[in-house]
């Protein structure tokens, strides 16, 4: 069923050539709206296989997408991205700032590589992004951030990722008094521990552990996550802003 109406809106999902940022992506595409899928041009092209595999599943569903390009750590590609979606398309109304990375390990272990290449990609990516895209969100659009509970909580061996996150929620909040008075919004999710490929395959016993200790008694899906992204990006959401809802099934 479709909840929400995105009739004539253009939504961004940076990172939406799987995973989490495919199912939101699906999700907005399935709400009527035009949505740019974007994606990095890996080397091997991976990246791309997958972009034109989700494209072309939300085509066969009757949903409009097109396919952007950019490497989120280069402002000068956000930048460019930014213009191009702009002359091609309009402009934009949602922006889902989604694209991210993982490389855990403990601080002790951890690489300089490590620690940079996620703060790179999850924190100054959202930085680029949001700076070069809301010069092309139209007044009363949308911005919604995926941080994680990683960046309240912080967990053990995401020294790099939880600072991201953490840095995300408070970007989140300066970034929604900054553009208030064009009467765009700016939130962020916090998704503890979801089901995707980016967390890997959890080993059965390790999957018990976890349900005992969330309410609800189940590990999220990425539809839970898309499902508080198109609230938040909805137009009866315009007093909310600047607020990071925690998508944990009550363990947090």
């Amino acid at each position: 069923m479709v909840r929400y109406d995105f009739t004539n809106k253009t939504v961004l999902v940076t990172g939406s050539s799987r995973g989490m940022g495919a199912t939101i992506l699906e999700a907005f595409a399935r709400a009527g709206a035009a949505c740019l899928l974007h994606y990095y041009a890996d080397n091997g092209g991976n990246n791309r296989r997958d972009a034109d595999q989700v494209a072309t599943q939300v085509r066969a569903a009757g949903g409009k997408v097109h396919l952007v390009d950019a490497d989120v750590r280069s402002a000068s590609q956000i930048e460019a991205m930014m213009k191009k979606v702009k002359a091609d398309y309009g402009g934009l109304d949602v922006l889902v700032n989604n694209a991210g990375v993982i490389r855990d390990r403990t601080v002790k272990k951890m690489s300089l590589e490590e620690w940079n290449t996620v703060l790179e990609t999850n924190l100054d990516g959202v930085f680029f992004c949001s700076k070069h895209g809301a010069e092309i969100l139209r007044d009363n659009g949308r911005i919604v951030n995926i941080a994680s509970i990683s960046g309240v909580v912080g967990f053990h061996g995401q020294a790099n990722y939880a600072a991201a996150k953490a840095g995300v929620i408070a970007l989140t909040k300066v970034l929604s008094k900054e553009l208030a008075k064009r009467g765009i919004t700016v939130n962020a999710v916090a998704p503890g521990v979801i089901q995707t490929p980016m967390i890997g395959e959890i080993k059965p016993e390790v999957m018990t552990e976890y349900e005992k200790q969330i309410p609800v008694g189940r590990i999220g899906k990425s539809e839970d996550v898309a499902h508080a992204v198109l609230f938040l990006a909805s137009e009866e959401t315009s007093y909310i802003t600047g607020a990071t809802i925690p998508i944990t099934g009550g363990w947090y």
